[in-house]
């Protein structure tokens, strides 16, 4: 199996493509009110175009785990149209994981599924960032993340996506030299997608956290997909 290619230090080939059509993307549900601004105010550009079926599955990961942290990647591709450069986001890849309330990480047992994974998406593919959660601990990045995003994911079209499911919040980071600035971003869909369809990420198993302290086995399993009325209510 061959690792995952994060691709610091190596040049990407950036292709042109015109990005999803202003009729076939929205702001994210959770950024409410202040989700009207994108695409609304003056110089505002999209830099990162998630995928209805990977926001779904990173959100519905995170929300099935309120009580830990969760985390994964994204894999996409890095294009340009009109001499600005933008990533989809097209899916993303996660495995077992150690976590706890505050601290996340890959199960070092889990390697080898992850790359599988990797190797089975289905496209080619670059990461274009990675995700995680903050239950209840709102968004933003710590020190730990901004060390993680400087040296795994340096790179301007690299995002740092957080996800907050129990304030229902979430909002993008990346590094602009040494500094930590928000990524504008928006959930785009396929031309003859269902913007309401769902799909769930596979079931995945928290052995433990990273402090050694046992995890309850209760509620390990991801949700069914959420209503298509846009309840967060999940399906029995």
């Amino acid at each position: 199996m061959r690792p995952p290619t994060v691709l610091e230090g190596r040049e990407v080939e950036i292709r042109e493509l015109v990005p999803p059509p202003r009729s076939r993307w929205a702001p994210h549900k959770w950024l409410g009110g202040r989700g009207l601004r994108i695409g609304e105010r003056e110089g505002e550009r999209i830099e990162l175009f998630i995928s209805k079926v990977a926001e779904e599955k990173m959100r519905n990961h995170a929300s099935a785990h309120e009580h830990r942290e969760v985390m994964g990647f994204m894999l996409g591709g890095i294009y340009s149209h009109d001499g600005k450069e933008y990533a989809l986001a097209r899916d993303i890849v996660t495995t077992d994981l150690e976590a706890s309330s505050v601290r996340v990480r890959f199960d070092r047992e889990a390697f080898e599924g992850l790359f599988r994974s990797l190797d089975e998406c289905g496209f080619n593919y670059i990461i274009v960032g990675w995700y995680h959660s903050h239950p209840g601990h709102g968004c933003f990045m710590s020190t730990t993340d901004i060390e993680t995003q400087r040296t795994l994911f340096g790179k301007r079209h690299h995002t740092a996506l957080v996800i907050d499911p129990v304030n229902r919040d979430i909002e993008g980071y990346f590094m602009d030299g040494g500094d930590v600035r928000e990524r504008a971003f928006a959930i785009y869909w396929d031309e003859y997608q269902d913007p309401y369809s769902s799909r769930t990420v596979r079931r995945r198993k928290t052995h433990s956290d990273p402090d050694g302290v046992p995890l309850p086995e209760r509620g390990l399993g991801l949700p069914q997909p959420f209503h298509e009325n846009g309840d967060e209510g999940v399906e029995e």
